[in-house]
């Protein structure tokens, strides 16, 4: 009679159980620290000649990061844990624009991990300052097409863990619901006079939350439309009107976290229904504009929003349609105080928004939104 072997099931194995006792406390700290942070406000944003029309700002700045980012690096990061892809001496290393780093080196220095942001040389000095603050490392690029392989070979080189937002924005997050942002905004206007909007606008940078949004409305058949807003120097938009994956731009996008030179694989244009070319230009008036009617600053990806849900509005009030629009506070805008609101800093980069500005000065003044009326705008 052969004797059987002995299990490997019945011998404990000290290294696995140490890891796993490590990511069960990981998780433990990134779920009380969500369990600290209040939902985000939806703040009513007054729309002057259009009384049949509700917008709404979905405040992402209030996050403990000061961004929308706040929720992708949360979910990465748990997404991480639970794969197996981090211990407690894994370097973590992310391509990043700057708003996904700095939220990203919180929860790295929650966790005691390294962390090291691989960005361009252009980001934002007050977004540098964050990353570092939270105890990151900023490595520089020139150009924002080579975070990608610069991340993947420091991560190699150091041992450690790319997050790759790009690809894993678009499924680190339960898009059925769990507290994601779409279901957050629906439970948020339950009370509203029109709960369930006709229009969500947004932008894309990663993709991820346009994937999580339509997917969403779709799952739970709301009869809401997504238009996601582009800026100029993107490949998004033309992807998505050409049906091809493959595009690629020359140039990099002048709107800190969103547009990308490349179509990333988190953006999922099936769950797309619209989409709009907003000028740079167009962007910079908006943030400008937006801020004074707040009292605050936000960002310039928070201008591209709120020009893209100005044009669905005027379509809405000259269709005699009557509803709600819900779109995206990004960020605040004092990290780009050297930047956006910077007039020197913007004409050294060509970019004019004086035109755009004018066509809001005048909606404000006749209630009337009128943007083919701007000699710069080429919609």
């Amino acid at each position: 009679m052969v004797k059987p072997k002995s299990s490997h099931l019945a011998r404990p194995n000290s290294r696995i159980s140490e890891r796993r006792a490590w990511i069960a406390e990981a998780v433990r700290r990134v779920e009380a620290d969500a369990n600290r942070s209040a939902d985000t406000h939806l703040h009513v944003f007054e729309l002057p000649g259009m009384p049949g029309v509700d917008l709404y700002l979905k405040d992402e700045s209030v996050h403990p990061t000061g961004s929308l980012k706040h929720r992708l690096a949360r979910s990465l990061f748990l997404y991480a844990l639970c794969n197996g892809w981090l211990g407690p001496d894994t370097t973590v290393v992310e391509a990043s624009s700057g708003s996904t780093a700095v939220s990203e080196a919180y929860f790295a220095r929650l966790l005691d991990l390294p962390f090291v942001a691989v960005m361009p040389a252009a980001t934002s000095r007050e977004k540098i300052s964050l990353i570092e603050s939270f105890g990151g490392q900023c490595h520089f690029v020139e150009q924002s097409s080579e975070v990608y392989e610069e991340a993947r070979r420091l991560a190699r080189e150091k041992g450690g863990h790319y997050l790759d937002q790009f690809t894993y924005a678009e499924r680190a997050t339960d898009w059925r619901g769990n507290n994601n942002i779409a279901e957050s905004i629906f439970a948020q206007l339950a009370a509203e006079r029109h709960p369930v909007p006709s229009w969500i606008v947004l932008s894309a940078g990663t993709g991820g939350s346009c994937a999580t949004i339509g997917r969403y409305l779709r799952y739970r058949r709301h009869p809401t439309r997504m238009l996601v807003a582009d800026p100029e120097n993107s490949a998004f938009i033309d992807s998505w009107l050409r049906d091809d994956p493959t595009v690629r731009t020359d140039a990099s996008s002048r709107i800190e976290g969103i547009g990308r030179p490349r179509v990333e694989p988190s953006f999922v244009p099936g769950v797309v229904d619209d989409m709009l070319l907003v000028p740079d230009g167009a962007s910079i008036a908006a943030m400008r504009w937006a801020s004074s009617r707040l009292g605050r600053r936000v960002g310039a990806s928070t201008g591209t929003n709120v020009w893209a849900a100005l044009h669905v509005a005027r379509l809405m009030a000259e269709r005699g349609e009557r509803g709600s629009i819900v779109t995206l506070l990004c960020d605040g805008g004092e990290r780009y105080a050297s930047t956006y609101f910077d007039d020197g800093w913007l004409r050294a980069r060509g970019i004019d928004f004086a035109p755009y500005a004018e066509v809001l000065e005048d909606y404000e003044l006749t209630g009337r939104f009128r943007p083919e009326e701007c000699v710069c705008d080429g919609q």
